[in-house]
């Protein structure tokens, strides 16, 4: 495994070391997770699009939404 070294605010460092406890995990392990995640976005956009077509046909929506209800947040 390669070190690397990467610059942060005090804080924010903290403050993630604190939630990756509240997990009961390391701050390190989510870097990792992260950069593995980051890395293949390429793979999952693969996954994503043969998964799609399994699908059409197969959901069914109860009506078809309205163009003001569609872009309702």
């Amino acid at each position: 495994m390669k070190n690397i070294t990467l610059s942060a605010e005090e804080r924010l460092i903290e403050a993630a070391r604190a939630r990756a406890r509240s997990e009961n995990t390391t701050l390190n392990d989510q870097f990792r997770q992260w950069l593995a995640s980051y890395a293949d976005t390429a793979g999952r956009l693969q996954r994503y699009d043969a998964l799609m077509p399994s699908l059409r046909g197969r959901l069914k929506v109860g009506r078809k939404l309205g163009r003001d209800e569609m872009n309702e947040r």
